[in-house]
């Protein structure tokens, strides 16, 4: 079982929705690597969170897209280090990181219309290229 994660000051994932798992990691170790289980992969049920809204439980899927298992929770990997403890401190941190990410709301954009002064300027342009070409045309006499 895992402790609750605070998110921000609003919000805390709670314990029951997380769960996590060490697994024999790869990389540096050397012999322990093969006898120790420290990486860990931290699974977070956010379908089931009632206190996210449901914009932010879609940013959430849409932020994670390749990192969803089967029953849709949320899979988190770490196996920065040889120490299964900093690499589970390190998925919740990771968690933690892409959750306030899906928090903030996009602000949209606001199409602008070109003004007068550009549309001039575009059209005075486009006229004195045109002149260009013009002279430069051969003139058969």
């Amino acid at each position: 079982m895992s402790h609750p994660l605070p998110i921000n000051d609003a919000l805390t994932a709670p314990a029951a929705l997380l769960s996590w798992s060490a697994v024999r990691a790869s990389g540096p170790g050397g012999q322990n690597v093969n006898k120790v289980a420290s990486k860990v992969e931290l699974r977070f049920d956010f379908a089931a969170w009632p206190e996210l809204d449901e914009g932010a439980k879609a940013r959430l899927r849409e932020l994670s897209r390749g990192r969803l298992d089967a029953e849709g929770r949320l899979l988190i990997v770490s196996q920065l280090t040889r120490d299964q403890q900093r690499n589970l401190d390190d998925a919740r941190e990771k968690l933690r990181a892409l959750i306030l990410r899906a928090l903030e709301v996009p602000v949209l954009r606001r199409p602008t219309r070109p003004t007068r002064s550009s549309k001039a300027r575009r059209l005075d342009e486009k006229r004195r290229t045109g002149e260009k070409k013009q002279v430069r045309r051969s003139r058969d006499d």
